[in-house]
């Protein structure tokens, strides 16, 4: 935090150093806010702010610029300012120029501790200028798949889990209505557990098994069905309701148009969320796509645990939901009489005790599948959930699943050999998107063994909901439930205020843990898929241009530019030459700017890259015909230059402008190759405006005004 403080306040000092020696405008002022710029420089670099110390740092040279004895305080200032971005520049390509020539800085191989320590060595400046400046740029401009190759990975949303989180918010919310219309409740008041046992004396909510947006209200009293009338129905706009024949049944459906939106938002949400999942990995040249359902990640270069880190990361679904235990019921019970479960092999039953309200002790069964020879945990559960689906659950309750554990006396470690059950209620009390923010850190209970966990803090909705539910059941267990599985069951100790919550990564080796708590805390900080996604598709490639097709369209781009850049200088001599610098500095803006959004350098980019040399030089035709025509009307060159800019200034803005809506309409509906270059042109559109006009202006008025030339040379 007093990271961000700093540089913040360093900025504004920067700025006013700047502001205030121009308006001083004289040369003692300037040198007073270089001053003042240097030593906020130093003050950043000492708190190993980079971004501050870089600016300042760029900005001293733009302060000094700016006390030369030369022209204006305004031509000062304007070169100052293209002296700042073109050393800027250099510091955005720079990472980018030294992973192609030397290589990426690698360390895979290293312990997580060791790897942490080296990574803020570097930041701090303590590993060389090269390591540094590595660790604190993130921008790169990288290859795309069809220069480089890399990894396509394909996943399918399962839209269908989507439809059912919303039937199953409104199954709970139908409950909570049905409640208050018979009087159980008060217009204002939640349904306790209790209430909800009264209402079922008189009303059943059921969850349709065949169709994952279907509820049925089943009445045991058909004059009852009248309660579902309009009124009723108002908050349920989204469902078309349906009366049975005997009018004992009311069969609610989500509308299709509703289902079409929802499934339209879960791809567009687990695309966003997979997007940043893939950013904050550092991997901003990854490429994600959607098509139709399908999620599609294009991941440039052939770095193989790249690969695998990113295939953990994007299918972890991280739905994290809080549910209370239904210990009341000691629901396997009947279960471990039931001859048909000896047939289930490692299938076996235990008992626990558990508490279930203060001063209140009772003795319930959980089954327990141990893993069988040959199988691995996946292939366990998958056997568990098997027969688990043969049970009679109600529909507002659910079977949970948890890692059994035993100590290994061999090893002298804890193991996980299987998968128990947990008695659920099926209401969610607290869900993922009521947290605010997670921190992966040591566990400070665990008496420095090395373990791990994530600190949790929830939103303000989700804090008061966990005090309130935590406070109307003490002693009561609460289960912290991770993609469908429990990883914990704590026992409601007292009311916990705050918002906060913890959850511990097991008895794995310390090196495991913090792997594990590292991910968990990435994918809860980018948030929960809206449904879950399951591999379709990979693909390994190679440059899909093929090597030879890269290389001649490399050469030929080249080619390109070097012709344009001779005939400016054959037909426009030393003005030739002052626009080639600005189509030079044009490629080193357009080349930093992708880079600092980590853009994927395709063969379409690069043909937008071309395209935009012979923009920029078009800017200078107009501008150098029109200081001719002004030199032939017998007006000195410094009237020339004046009056040349001046009226070439409306032909230019319209041209590019015109050129900048065509890219627009390409990024907007072109996808791919199409995007990249669009991308690209829009850019190189941006930055042409400023190098053709303001840049080339700079060095015309350093001839004319500064140098005062009698005879400008144009050829």
């Amino acid at each position: 935090m007093i990271y961000n403080i700093l540089q913040y306040a360093f900025a504004g000092l920067g700025a006013l150093s700047l502001g205030l020696g121009a308006w001083q405008r004289s040369k003692r002022g300037v040198f007073v806010m270089s001053a003042i710029a240097s030593f906020c420089t130093a003050i950043a670099a000492h708190y190993h702010v980079f971004w501050a110390t870089a600016t300042f740092g760029l900005a001293v040279p733009w302060a000094l610029f700016c006390a030369l004895n030369t022209i204006d305080l305004s031509w000062r200032t304007k070169t100052g300012f293209v002296l700042f971005l073109a050393l800027g520049s250099w510091l955005c390509i720079y990472p980018t120029y030294s992973d192609e020539r030397y290589g990426r800085i690698d360390r895979s191989g290293l312990a997580p501790e060791e790897r942490a320590k080296v990574e803020e060595d570097a930041r701090v400046g303590n590993r060389g200028v090269r390591e540094w400046l590595l660790s604190n740029i993130d921008f790169r401009l990288v290859r795309g798949l069809d220069l480089k190759g890399g990894l396509r990975l394909v996943y399918t949303v399962d839209v269908d889990e989507a439809i059912k989180d919303k039937r199953d918010r409104y199954y709970d919310e139908l409950r909570q209505a049905l409640a208050r219309s018979y009087g159980i409740i008060g217009a204002e008041q939640q349904a306790s557990v209790e209430d909800l046992k009264k209402l079922a004396g008189k009303v059943r909510v059921e969850k349709s098994r065949e169709n994952a947006g279907t509820l049925f209200i089943n009445f045991e009293d058909a004059a009852d069905a009248d309660k579902v009338n309009d009124e009723f129905m108002r908050p349920f706009q989204e469902m078309q309701r349906q009366f049975s024949s005997d009018r004992k049944r009311v069969t609610l459906r989500i509308k299709s148009e509703v289902e079409s939106e929802i499934r339209t938002k879960a791809v567009a949400q687990a695309k966003e969320t997979v997007l940043r999942r893939v950013d904050s990995l550092g991997l901003k040249e990854a490429g994600v796509t959607t098509r139709d359902e399908d999620i599609i990640i294009e991941i440039p270069g052939d770095n193989d645990q790249t690969f695998a880190e990113i295939r953990d990361i994007v299918s972890q679904t991280a739905r994290l939901e809080f549910k209370l235990l239904d210990d009341d019921v000691n629901f396997f019970e009947a279960e471990v009489r039931n001859p048909k479960n000896k047939e289930v092999k490692g299938l076996r039953f235990q008992q626990e005790q558990v508490s279930v309200g203060p001063g209140k002790q009772k003795v319930n069964y959980y089954a327990v599948l141990e893993h069988m020879e040959g199988e691995d945990m996946r292939q366990a559960l998958a056997r568990l959930r098997e027969w688990t689906a043969s049970l009679s659950v109600p529909d507002d309750h659910e079977i949970g699943y948890g890692k059994y554990q035993a100590f290994d006396e061999e090893k002298g470690t804890v193991e996980d050999v299987g998968w128990r059950t947990y008695y659920l209620f099926s209401k969610a009390e607290v869900t993922g998107d009521m947290v605010r923010d997670a921190q992966a850190m040591p566990d400070p209970s665990d008496r420095g063994l090395g373990g791990w966990l994530v600190r949790m803090e929830l939103t303000g909705v989700g804090a008061d909901r966990f005090e309130d539910i935590t406070e109307k059941n003490v002693k009561r267990r609460f289960a912290i439930i991770l993609d469908q599985k429990v990883e914990s069951a704590p026992v409601i100790q007292t009311k916990i205020p705050g918002g906060i919550a913890t959850i511990t990564m097991g008895s794995a080796n310390v090196d495991q843990q913090v792997t594990d708590a590292r991910k968990l805390e990435l994918v809860l900080r980018s948030g929960a898929l809206p449904a879950p996604i399951s591999p379709s598709n990979e693909q390994r490639i190679g440059p899909s241009l093929g090597q030879d097709a890269i290389v001649q369209g490399a050469k030929g781009g080249l080619a390109g530019v070097i012709l344009v850049l001779l005939f400016m200088q054959v037909y426009y001599s030393r003005a030739g030459a002052i626009a080639n610098f600005a189509v030079l500095f044009n490629m080193v803006l357009q080349v930093a700017i992708l880079a600092m959004f980590g853009a994927s350098m395709t063969l379409p980019g690069i043909a937008g890259l071309v395209l935009t040399v012979g923009i920029a030089v078009d800017a200078n035709v107009l501008i150098n015909e029109r200081i001719r025509e002004e030199l032939r009307h017998g007006k000195s060159p410094r009237a020339a230059v004046d009056v040349g800019y001046d009226k070439a200034f409306s032909a230019i803005l319209d041209g590019h402008v015109t050129t900048l809506i065509s890219g627009l309409i390409l990024a907007q509906y072109g996808s791919g190759p199409i995007k990249g270059f669009a991308v690209t042109l829009i850019v190189g559109i941006a930055v042409s405006l400023f190098t053709g006009v303001v840049c080339t202006r700079l060095m015309f008025d350093w001839a004319v005004r500064a140098r005062k030339v009698k005879k400008l040379h144009l050829g």
